[in-house]
């Protein structure tokens, strides 16, 4: 599961629709929902802007240990604890805590009628089904790259080299 920069404003317009068209949340007009729909925006570009610290993190506390890059998926998970971080699966968790959050203190949302746990369950259904367009990439670049040993620098080169050429058409970065 990974959240893709280009798909925030849809995501964000997606949950204050259905919110709102449910009946979970209750906002004065349609200029209080689009603001609404950047306070979500903002807590979707807050957890981006935290990941990408925490690779930097995770990266510096590889070099201060003297351990080789392969470890890094190990290292992005210990500074993401240490913040309390919600990664992978655990992202949809923590984000919709976050828009719970913005919701109560949010001066665009005049009403909140429903329960967290129905706030958490339409959201975590949005959020799933845009995150999971990540593994799609993923599973596409794999198969055109058959014939390259995984793990070589070359792999790694080319994996990025196609998943950003794929992400740039999808719109997905």
């Amino acid at each position: 599961m990974r959240l893709f920069a280009g798909k925030i404003p849809v995501i964000a317009k997606e949950i204050a629709s259905t919110l709102v068209r449910d009946g979970d949340i209750e906002v004065a007009d349609k200029a209080t929902q689009e603001e609404l729909e950047l306070d979500l925006q903002a807590v979707l570009k807050e957890y981006l802007r935290v990941e990408k610290e925490l690779v930097d993190q995770a990266k510096d506390y590889l070099q201060e240990h003297g351990l080789p890059y392969s470890d890094f998926g190990k290292a992005m998970k210990v500074v993401a604890e240490g913040r309390e971080f919600g990664r992978g699966e655990d992202a949809i968790g923590y984000i919709t805590a976050q828009a719970i959050g913005c919701f109560m203190c949010s001066a665009h949302v005049e009403e909140i009628y429903a329960d967290d746990a129905t706030l958490n369950r339409k959201m975590r259904a949005v959020l799933r089904k845009h995150m999971s367009e990540g593994q799609d990439v993923e599973r596409e670049v794999r198969a055109r790259m058959r014939n390259i040993e995984e793990g070589s620098r070359e792999w790694d080169v080319e994996f990025q080299r196609l998943r950003d050429e794929i992400q740039r058409k999808k719109g997905l970065e």
